[in-house]
């Protein structure tokens, strides 16, 4: 299967610098000076889409960037390289790993069944008070952006903050360490990760923010079977939106003619 997006720009709709864009760039460069903590944050600047698929991961101008040697950057690309975010070649280097459609399509499906899980656990067990209370927190800033009645490109990154914490609070509280390692694993595919949205349907967005109500309800009222069946199919409904997306924009991709010579 021929992969998606690798070595390719991206398409109109995903390019950062769209005004609809699906990856806010929020993220500056901290001092760091360890390769765990250049790990995580390049890792967030791949997911968050500041890194294309097929970019190459210059090392000169990173370290430079970052103002730090490259000793910690070299162990940090060679473990986003185990994490799955990259891919090495000889001669080359380090380069943005690209995945195809169905890979994507079965992130999602993995995604799905491992969050619908975690939520079942929170609701079996039930949560503590704070907990409720950090969950509700994540909804009301979610329900300030979406009150609008419209979407506006400057309230993605904080919509998109919200519902990373939404989603990592009920995985951490499930306390299975292999449901939070393995949905992360899933995250390491971009386009299946719970910090993508394609911000251009304000109908689209509230309803998959009205999951989230729903789903703290069943949480609180203690009711695994309904949790679990909610948090499933709001992963699935993110990912048929966006593999809806991908394959419309490829559409246009193929039909436009190609650059003259």
């Amino acid at each position: 299967m021929d992969k998606f997006y690798e070595g390719k720009p991206y398409p109109v709709n995903l390019v950062a610098e769209d005004p609809q864009i699906i990856y806010p760039k929020t993220m500056k460069p901290p001092v760091t000076t360890t390769a765990a903590e250049l790990v995580a944050l390049l890792r967030e600047r791949i997911l968050a889409g500041e890194f294309a698929p097929g970019s190459r991961m210059h090392q000169v101008q990173l370290s430079e960037s970052f103002g730090i040697s490259r000793t910690p950057l070299r162990e940090a690309l060679a473990q986003l390289a185990n994490l799955g975010l990259l891919v090495y070649e000889p001669n080359r280097g380090y380069a943005v790993r690209g995945f195809s459609v169905g890979e994507i399509d079965a992130a999602f499906a993995v995604r799905a069944r491992l969050e619908g899980q975690a939520c079942g656990l929170c609701a079996r067990r039930g949560l503590g008070r704070d907990v409720i209370a950090r969950l509700e927190d994540c909804i009301r800033r979610g329900d300030r952006v979406l009150g609008k009645g419209e979407l506006d490109p400057e309230d993605l990154a904080p919509y998109r903050q919200m519902n990373v914490e939404f989603h990592e609070t009920i995985l951490q509280e499930s306390r299975n360490p292999f449901l939070l390692d393995f949905v992360r694993q899933c995250h390491n595919v971009p386009l299946a990760s719970d910090r993508v949205f394609d911000w251009r349907d304000h109908r689209v967005i509230l309803r998959s923010h009205d999951d989230h109500h729903r789903i703290l309800h069943a949480i609180a009222d203690r009711d695994a079977e309904r949790a679990d069946a909610l948090m499933r199919e709001h992963v699935q409904f993110a990912g048929q939106v966006l593999m809806r997306m991908l394959k419309e924009t490829s559409a246009v991709l193929a039909a436009e003619p190609a650059p003259a010579a």
